[in-house]
């Protein structure tokens, strides 16, 4: 009796067809495959090279990922088909080359937050595609002037490096890591971000560029980012908790960020956790910020593990320190603790977490999940679920991009407005 070899399951059987044949269609079939996917992933590394570095030529992509240039040429030329590149003739060690660069549609919107540590640049076009973004450290207690002149320069740069001109600018936004008072534009609380209390922010820029220029606290562009562009898409009530140096909430309602009266709804940070505890940079006493604040927390581990920065405490929390995942646990269930009583007050659909500590994955969620609903009605309707943003440490650049382009929108239209 003579055997005779299965087809794959994949491969359909036809009339005639020997099992050499049926190994080759098989072969082929894995090889389409693989080539597919190795196209995709060409196609990714090419565009995340781009994305990262900024405009570059068609020589200086094959050297920065590896591919052929010939590789390179082809992918080029689709994704100028499918419109995500455009290419244009320039000059390199004197001779002419293609430079190749993200299409920007409609101009751009820039994004700067500014916090204790960090100066990020974000800038993005209307489409709200992310061209680039850059991060400088900042020294402590950092001066206003010199800041503001850094961040200038790096918006010309990062320009440069992706072919586009300050021409193209039709806002700036500027994220701070303190509450902005909405009828001055400026920091609500003195002494929370040392050396910019009344400092006017807007006026420096908007002469330098020559567009309009909106300042909003980080929390609250980090929760527009989340809203547009991340987990909050399509939910229109949600809050969004940031765990960086300190804690803040911003707070979507009806699709519109709720800012208050004053511009300081969503300030958990400086509800008051106990009583008699440490005096917090917004002159009370035992806000959650005295509690959860980088100093915080990295001090309860400096006689085991050292001088640490949060970005320390993160990274060894996610390589499985089981003291750092102890202190971020610990900080998770007193930020979920007061989050819970911010829910409670407003009812949203989801939490959103993003921020340093968020970036240690579920060693935050989890903790935080359980204190928040531990402190919620015991028989809601409906159990608010809480997710990790989409963009847990650039989203406060990136919302305030946004809100620049709504801005400078919204101000053209105002200025077009025949009057009454």
């Amino acid at each position: 009796m003579r055997s005779e070899a299965l087809p794959h399951p994949t491969v359909p059987r036809l009339a005639g067809t020997n099992a050499i044949c049926r190994v080759m269609l098989m072969g082929m079939a894995r090889l389409f495959g693989s080539q597919t996917s190795l196209r995709e992933a060409n196609r990714s590394n090419l565009l995340e090279c781009i994305h990262k570095f900024g405009a570059m030529t068609q020589i200086e992509l094959a050297e920065a990922t590896g591919l052929s240039t010939a590789t390179v040429s082809n992918l080029v030329h689709q994704l100028v088909d499918e419109g995500q590149l455009e290419t244009q003739n320039t000059v390199r060690n004197g001779r002419r080359a293609t430079l190749v660069a993200l299409v920007r549609s409609q101009g751009l919107g820039i994004g700067l937050s500014i916090e204790r540590h960090d100066l990020r640049l974000t800038i993005i076009d209307h489409s709200r595609i992310v061209l680039a973004e850059h991060v400088l450290p900042l020294a402590l207690n950092h001066k206003t002037d010199t800041t503001l002149r850094r961040a200038m320069v790096l918006i010309n740069e990062t320009l440069s490096s992706i072919g586009a001109d300050a021409s193209e600018i039709t806002g700036i936004g500027v994220a701070v890591s303190a509450p902005v008072d909405s009828r001055t534009h400026t920091i609500a609380v003195p002494g929370i971000l040392p050396g910019w209390d009344g400092f006017d922010i807007i006026s420096p820029l908007s002469n330098a560029f020559n567009v309009p220029v909106i300042v909003e606290n980080e929390a609250n562009t980090s929760a527009i980012c989340e809203a547009r562009m991340g987990s909050g898409i399509g939910h229109s009530d949600f809050v969004y908790v940031r765990t960086t140096d300190g804690v803040g909430a911003g707070i979507m309602t009806h699709g519109e960020l709720w800012r208050g009266v004053t511009g300081l709804a969503g300030e958990i940070g400086h509800i008051q956790v106990d009583p008699l505890g440490s005096i917090c940079s917004c002159g009370n006493r035992g806000c959650l910020n005295t509690a959860v604040d980088e100093f915080r927390l990295v001090s309860l581990l400096s006689v085991t593990h050292g001088k640490m920065t949060m970005d320390d405490l993160v990274n060894e929390a996610n390589a499985g320190d089981p003291g750092c995942r102890r202190v971020i646990a610990d900080a998770a269930v007193r930020i979920g603790t007061v989050a819970a009583s911010l829910c409670i007050s407003v009812d949203p659909e989801i939490v959103v977490v993003g921020g340093k500590l968020a970036m240690a994955g579920t060693t935050f969620t989890e903790p935080f999940a359980e204190s928040l609903q531990r402190m919620l009605f015991p028989s809601a309707l409906t159990p608010i679920e809480v997710v990790e943003a989409q963009y847990p440490e650039s989203c406060s650049s990136i919302g305030a991009a946004i809100l620049a382009i709504d801005h400078a929108e919204h101000s053209r239209l105002t200025a077009t407005e025949p009057s009454r």
